[in-house]
């Protein structure tokens, strides 16, 4: 602000003083406003942890069969998740309740929150182990007891032998087919029963032979047990057992046989028909989804055709399309139970009823079979 000044010397010498004071103001500078402080960049979330999940397995993961389905899950279910999931596997881990608690509890500790155990054998390890995580879920495949933190999963495999039955009823020349067997429980025995009655729905003389080896994964025994069916007789093989070495026999022995859990063609591109599969991607990634949402619940679970999880497929070249047409009508009729597997009247090997007529087995009554039907040879073991 400029000072006022007057025209006169003596009134702006004597006032001078007075101006100065009282009217002249020198401008001021205006206070600077500190500038508020940047707002700090957002901090990143943190990325939340993985969820850890374990599996366990009673084979080698190799490239056919059981253990090579279940890993081939595993790897669906990372792909499905992506980095939302980390996925451990130990494999060849034996039945032996020492071995297979040993593994689950590491796998618990190691902060793995599901564990699934893959075979019959690993049940009373995991209901021991369940008890001291109860914060980790654990599911046990094909056995039959539940906790509250252990739920029980299986697939319908005897739907998918029942398949291979009527391809084998349909192409065996002699009538004679023959299995080569794992273990004498009901899941197994299922199987091998399907498998007579899918033949015998298209081939009423049609008869089953069994070799058990009492091993899931025993190359050497299987192929041991292969040469000895088609020494009787027996033109068309399936297995129960883990390893591709009843397909490599067949392919050597010049017959049929069924691949098994997974394809087995490149072992016996000739001689496999067929392959009996097992999709567990489904199962794996609907029960790891539900701990992710808190949805988690124990219980039990059997899929089958109707839920995509067991099929046959992989069907040979030279295979006519009358017999794959005919295995379509068969699986479409176990689908929407039109044709039913397990209906009476139904007879064991011994002539004895175990299905009266026009009755459909219920779950309960496939669970606790423990016997061969009519046109499976021998005894049960045991």
């Amino acid at each position: 602000m400029k000072i006022s000044r007057r025209k006169t010397l003596v009134a702006a010498i004597s006032l001078a003083a007075l101006g100065l004071a009282a009217c002249g103001k020198k401008e001021e500078a205006k206070p600077e406003v500190a500038a508020a402080p940047a707002s700090p960049a957002a901090a990143p979330a943190a990325a939340a942890e993985p969820l850890k999940v374990g599996f366990i397995y009673v084979g080698p993961v190799g490239d056919a069969g059981w253990t090579f389905a279940h890993d081939a899950a595993r790897k669906l279910v990372e792909a499905k998740f992506g980095d939302k999931v980390k996925t451990t596997f130990v494999e060849n881990v034996p039945e032996s309740a020492a071995d297979a608690e040993r593994v689950i509890r590491d796998l618990a500790n190691q902060g793995n929150k599901v564990i699934f155990g893959t075979t019959f054998g690993y049940m009373e390890a995991m209901l021991k182990v369940a008890k001291d995580f109860p914060d980790v879920k654990f599911e046990h495949a094909t056995g039959y007891k539940t906790a509250d933190n252990l739920a029980q999963y299986d697939v319908r495999t005897y739907e998918g032998a029942y398949l291979a039955g009527v391809a084998a009823g349909k192409l065996s020349k002699s009538g004679k087919l023959g299995i080569v067997a794992s273990v004498p429980i009901p899941e197994v025995l299922r199987n091998i029963n399907s498998f007579e009655l899918g033949a015998r729905s298209v081939n009423p003389k049609a008869t089953t032979k069994v070799v058990w080896v009492n091993k899931w994964f025993d190359p050497g025994k299987e192929r041991e047990a292969a040469t000895t069916l088609v020494g009787q007789g027996v033109d068309v093989l399936m297995q129960n057992t883990d390893s591709a070495a009843v397909v490599q026999t067949a392919e050597e022995k010049n017959v049929l046989a069924f691949g098994w859990d997974s394809d087995m063609t490149k072992f016996g591109p000739k001689a496999h028909v067929a392959a009996s599969t097992i999709d567990w991607s489904g199962y794996y990634i609907q029960r790891i989804g539900d701990v992710m949402d808190g949805k988690w619940k124990s219980g039990s679970t059997w899929w089958g055709l109707k839920e995509n999880m067991i099929d046959l497929k992989y069907f040979n070249a030279t295979l006519s399309d009358d017999v794959k047409k005919l295995i379509a009508e068969k699986r479409q009729g176990v689908i929407d139970g039109t044709a039913p597997i397990w209906k009476g009247p139904l007879k064991d090997n011994t002539g004895k009823e175990v299905l009266g007529k026009d009755v459909v087995a219920d779950d309960k009554f496939l669970h606790e079979i423990k016997f061969y039907v009519e046109g499976v040879e021998g005894k049960v073991p045991g």
